[in-house]
């Protein structure tokens, strides 16, 4: 019988990772985990065999990945030149990016998306970069349950334009399958995917769907100008218990993101769960998971 391939997990530690190492180990198929810290790989409690480099050390991140024949990189698409630099001439990637790079506002995220892509397409190597929307679900993450924090003390939920503006989250565990997927695929050369949930809906939406899962009472929501909920965000810092509001996000809040998953389901095979399912999986993980 033909020993299955290791698949090369860059940035195995993080959330993304840890969920992708999961699945690939309950699957069978051999990890090698790329990361920083070996102990924050050790609290992941999974077992692989662990390499250690920082990424912007070539050296060292050369011989992360000698050898590797698939490479996963869930570290920032920012370091796709690196990656790709470092890798063996054969090997075939897949890379995480963001539908962040579609943004009207551009920052350094948006940015290193960008120029993450244009390295990974310059470099003409097989594989593919995914850029999902929001994602929720993770252990740890920020979205889903840090607004269900906002929600359970704001008595009113101030959102620009009373939150029309559109939103597609996609679960980490249709993440994870999407990268799967796209392993067990050959790739003619750099490509790139957008993946996200099953339809688009408002934020307020969003905003209810959350608070109906978190076992909160339905949110009264009210439409107030952007301009003006950005010149108060960075007073949510001084008020204790409350998760800090970020200007780049509420100004991001006003854009539709909202994709065609078309693309998604014909070349990876696969449906995204509704927001239903996903948000029920995020809260009926356990709390000291986050």
């Amino acid at each position: 019988m033909t020993a299955i391939a290791p698949v090369h997990v860059i940035g195995a530690s993080g959330r993304s990772g840890v969920s992708l190492c999961c699945a690939l180990i309950a699957a069978g198929v051999p990890v090698v985990a790329v990361v920083r810290s070996p102990a924050r790989w050790a609290a992941s409690g999974l077992s692989a065999h662990v390499r250690t480099a920082e990424l912007a050390d070539a050296a060292a991140l050369r011989g992360a990945l000698a050898g590797a024949g698939r490479i996963v990189c869930c570290a920032h698409a920012r370091h796709a030149a690196a990656v790709l630099a470092a890798a063996p001439p054969t090997a075939r990637f897949v890379f995480l990016g963001s539908t962040r790079k579609f943004t009207r506002w551009p920052d350094a995220h948006a940015e290193g998306v960008l120029a993450g892509e244009h390295a990974f397409r310059a470099a003409g190597r097989s594989g593919v970069m995914l850029h999902p929307t929001m994602i929720y679900g993770a252990a740890g993450e920020d979205n889903v349950q840090r607004l269900a924090a906002l929600l359970r003390r704001l008595p009113l939920v101030p959102l620009p334009g009373g939150g029309r503006a559109l939103v597609q989250p996609i679960h980490q565990d249709d993440v994870t399958r999407a990268i799967c997927a796209a392993l067990d695929r050959t790739w003619p050369g750099p490509e790139t995917l957008t993946v996200a949930g099953p339809v688009p809906l408002a934020y307020a939406d969003f905003v209810r769907a959350v608070a109906a899962a978190a076992g909160l009472r339905p949110p009264r929501i009210a439409a107030v100008p952007n301009r003006l909920l950005r010149a108060v965000a960075p007073l949510s810092r001084l008020v204790p218990g409350l998760p800090t509001i970020r200007t780049a996000e509420l100004r991001r809040l006003g854009e539709d993101k909202a994709f065609d998953i078309g693309p998604m389901r014909a070349i990876l095979g696969f449906d995204p769960m509704p927001l239903a399912e996903g948000l029920a999986r995020t809260f009926a993980r356990p709390q000291n998971d986050f």
